[in-house]
């Protein structure tokens, strides 16, 4: 991995510097992002806790992700995209105890110390469709110029499933938005990933004037939340797809995006489990009833609307069957989320932002008897459960001090009814996050 890292680098800046003034300079790009995130828990009431609670105590822990994008013209409508990435520290309680968990920026990875690895490695083929063209600024993961209005694109190879589905204007990344994971991104949707966040996937998108129509085929991790991905799509997959549609109201734009998705995965079930354990005592576990073939299947509604030049709304809600356990992303299995986003050039700030949102989430009947039951799911498990909604309001402010790529963010999050749990809580959550970007 250090080498390709050396290598992109190298070759990359060399073919920039020779090409300063001809084409090739626009066949290249190279961009880098990093955040540093630091997060602190006062103690909070709590009757109970279990294997998997969000911790009571006081806490304090950070996280740093740092990513390169390098992008490349291969042929007419390919490019070809890589991003090694480096990411290190921890979420609260380790990212457990919540499906609301409170940094978009960690997952539920065992060792905190920094980690080298290849995040997205992909090629993507545009074939133009009648219609014109426009100019499409450069960017990370972008090589922009002159792309078709109406195109067929495909993308193949490994990157998140959240690059394409489940878009949002104002609420879709924890580096610059809201960093709650039931905020940047619909918490029923159990989205293909493995712990890092990445799948490979196959993804077809057409876009036909104010439409846009995505499908995507992608593997799964080999267990619940792992590291190691199944290529074998006979035994494991998730089948994905997405209608979205532009508009305008009174001149302002907006989108709405409805989504579908299937995993099909070597999961257990929930109620199964539960009647898998007779003796006084006993306690239901999740992997006993694992098997292949099980499914997981759910939908959501995503939308944003621009309401004047400054300020912006977007709502999300989701849902899933519940019948068997979370495989990928978080224990949720019913979303409903809303806020407002505001531009500070209002305030003559305009390279500042602002947001104030909530997420209520809920669990399927056989989900919460099975943590009442005391279960562990990879993220839950208080021992038992006063069965809740769990609910999570943020605001956050983003401030540019420089007229270069950096942002400092103040962030406060309040979450009643942790792990759905009435019995503990609530807890808030105060946040500084630090964000560059070249």
């Amino acid at each position: 991995m250090r080498r390709l890292l050396v290598f992109i680098l190298v070759f990359s800046c060399a073919l920039n510097a020779e090409a300063q003034g001809d084409s090739m300079a626009h066949r290249l790009n190279l961009h880098f992002q990093t955040t540093y995130i630091y997060q602190y828990k006062p103690e909070f009431d709590a009757k109970y806790s279990g294997t998997n609670s969000f911790k009571n105590v006081e806490e304090r822990q950070n996280s740093l992700t740092a990513t390169l994008y390098f992008g490349a013209r291969l042929w007419k409508g390919g490019a070809l995209y890589i991003n090694p990435e480096i990411a290190g520290g921890s979420g609260l309680s380790g990212a457990f105890g919540l499906g609301a968990a409170s940094n978009g920026e960690t997952f539920r990875v065992g060792n905190p110390e920094p980690t080298l690895y290849l995040g997205r490695a992909y090629l993507s083929h545009t074939i133009a469709l009648k219609g014109g063209s426009e100019n499409v600024e450069e960017g990370a993961n972008e090589a922009g110029g002159k792309m078709p209005v109406n195109y067929l694109r495909f993308y193949l190879g490994k990157f998140s499933i959240g690059d394409l589905f489940d878009n949002n204007a104002y609420a879709n990344s924890p580096r610059s938005q809201f960093m709650n994971w039931c905020l940047m991104s619909n918490g029923a949707f159990d989205y293909a990933a493995n712990v890092r966040g990445y799948t490979y996937a196959f993804v077809p998108v057409l876009q036909l004037k104010n439409m846009t129509y995505k499908v995507g085929l992608a593997t799964l991790p080999v267990t619940a939340n792992g590291a190691d991905l199944n290529t074998d799509l006979g035994q494991e997959y998730s089948a994905n797809a997405e209608v979205a549609r532009g508009h305008k109201i009174k001149g302002k734009d907006g989108n709405v995006r409805v989504l579908v998705y299937q995993n099909n995965a070597h999961m257990g079930s929930y109620r199964e489990s539960i009647q898998m354990f007779h003796v006084p005592g006993g306690v239901p576990d999740i992997t006993g009833s694992r098997m292949y073939g099980r499914t997981k299947t759910g939908f959501g509604i995503n939308a944003d609307q621009q309401l004047s030049k400054n300020v912006g709304v977007f709502a999300r809600a989701g849902w899933n069957d519940g019948k068997t356990e979370t495989w990928a992303f978080t224990e949720v299995d019913r979303s409903l989320s809303a806020g407002v986003a505001v531009n500070g050039a209002g305030w003559k700030r305009k390279d500042d932002n602002m947001g104030i949102a909530i997420a209520m989430n809920g669990l399927s009947k056989d989900h919460s008897d099975y943590l009442n039951a005391g279960g562990l799911g990879f993220q839950l498990g208080d021992g038992k459960l006063s069965d809740a909604y769990e609910t999570a309001a943020e605001i956050y402010y983003s401030y540019k001090p420089v007229p270069y790529g950096i942002w400092l963010s103040g962030d406060y999050q309040f979450i009643l009814n942790p792990g759905y749990n009435s019995d503990r809580g609530p807890a808030n959550v105060f946040s500084v996050r630090l964000h560059v970007e070249l």
